[in-house]
């Protein structure tokens, strides 16, 4: 590390790191010939109750089989994971002693998967050992991983290309996670026919999480205003900061929304929507799995957390429930009009690819402007009416503001420090929408 005096101790570099990604239509059928190639001879195939009976697996399955590799199929993953769910897998991948792993399913079964691997790979650690502090000890990871292949069947949360898995911890009623680069898929399989089978809702919250994880990490902390400096690179965060390299993934990935989310929600058939809307899935998963993103996905913890009576539209749960793609749009409005006045012309660019008008516009209503234009796509897209439209009121801000306190590893990413009066009325703010 650099002998310099730096303010305040901030960070100097950043760095890169994604999975291996596949992308082509029916690219699935070369996973049993990459478990060949891998040598891998006992195989955990993770996928969910709903999936389990759906083409993508079906696909994976007929691979398997093909190439004669020997599976065991754990397909009891929760959609929005628990601790409780995260210990079930973890326990599975322990007795069956794999040697690979394939994931088949969103963001919930990806991010099961990869903790399923860790915490196999590390037998004598405790749960919250590798959990984010201040809710775990945060630490490094510096045992081997056995491969994990990705097959995402949603296009939405990039949980493929990341070293990223979030759960919702039940005794706290927050969500957190793991991040570290160790645990990032092998292999991304990105494989545009499983997007077919998707019901309109799930494309659409899965789609707005594409479009947080894009605006989140193009207006994140600079990296190099992001602290401390870490002693040693094993202990720099997976979540960095908006960078020269993410930026470029997040303005692509927001590009393709703009052009295509809309399409890919109203016409099933549209394949050349869904398929886009697959691969900004996976751009802006490099971009804010580098760069990291900010105040509505720390917000969004809690919204998912203390759902009380929602149960989302084309999702097959027998459980209250608030899709993370959801949690995490409907306070957008009200974020990014808060952190514009830092770096407001990177807001007002986020603006005019959205679809603004900013011939005319001042700088200084860059946060406005955005606010209107992410307003009006979610008025066009039918989105529920705020956060009083899915079952909360002015008097659950108290316990959303204390569940958003504890994910500092994402809230102090935002470009605005925030104190609890200001999430107080950005929460307020997010009520109602129209």
């Amino acid at each position: 590390v650099p002998e310099r005096s730096t303010l305040g101790n901030t960070d100097y570099a950043f760095e890169m790191a994604i999975s291996n990604i596949r992308y082509g239509e029916g690219v699935t059928k070369e996973i049993g010939m990459d478990l060949q190639n891998l040598g891998a001879r006992r195989v955990c195939l993770m996928t969910d109750k709903n999936l389990s009976k759906l083409p993508p697996v079906n696909a994976v399955l007929n691979s398997l089989a093909k190439y004669g590799i020997n599976f065991q199929i754990y397909d009891n993953v929760h959609v929005e994971p628990t601790d409780q769910s995260f210990l079930d897998a973890i326990q599975f991948a322990k007795k069956g002693e794999f040697d690979a792993y394939v994931a088949v399913g969103g963001g919930s079964v990806i991010d099961t998967c990869k903790a399923a691997n860790l915490y196999a790979a590390s037998p004598s650690s405790e749960f919250l050992d590798y959990v984010n502090a201040p809710i775990g000890k945060g630490k490094p990871v510096t045992v081997p991983l056995k491969p994990l292949i990705a097959v995402p069947t949603t296009s939405g949360t990039g949980s493929e290309t990341t070293g990223v898995a979030i759960f919702d911890f039940k005794e706290l009623k927050v969500k957190t996670g793991i991040a570290s680069r160790a645990i990032k898929p092998t292999l991304g399989i990105i494989d545009p026919l499983h997007t077919l089978s998707m019901p309109e809702r799930i494309v659409a919250n899965s789609g707005f999480d594409v479009l947080c994880h894009a605006l989140e990490s193009y207006t994140a902390l600079p990296y190099n205003q992001r602290g401390p400096c870490p002693s040693n690179p094993i202990h720099r965060p997976a979540y960095q900061g908006s960078n020269p390299v993410s930026d470029v993934w997040a303005l692509h990935a927001l590009r393709i929304v703009a052009k295509y989310l809309k399409r890919a929600i109203r016409n099933a058939d549209d394949r050349e929507a869904r398929a886009n809307m697959h691969l900004a899935s996976a751009f802006a998963g490099i971009g804010f799995g580098n760069a990291g993103v900010h105040l509505c996905h720390g917000m969004s913890y809690p919204i998912s957390g203390l759902v009380k009576t929602y149960k989302p539209k084309d999702y097959n749960v027998d459980h209250s429930l608030v899709p993370h793609g959801l949690s995490v749009v409907l306070t957008s409005p009200a974020v990014f009009a808060f952190t514009a006045q830092i770096h407001p012309e990177r807001h007002l660019e986020a603006a005019e690819i959205l679809g603004a008008d900013i011939r005319t516009a001042r700088i200084k209503d860059a946060g406005l402007i955005l606010a209107d234009t992410l307003r009006k796509f979610l008025f066009d897209l039918n989105v529920d009416d705020g956060l009083a439209a899915i079952g909360y009121s002015k008097a659950d801000i108290p316990a959303l503001v204390k569940g958003t306190l504890p994910q500092e590893r994402v809230t102090k990413l935002s470009p605005r420090p925030q104190t609890e009066e200001d999430l107080s009325a950005l929460f307020e703010a997010s009520m109602k929408l129209y």
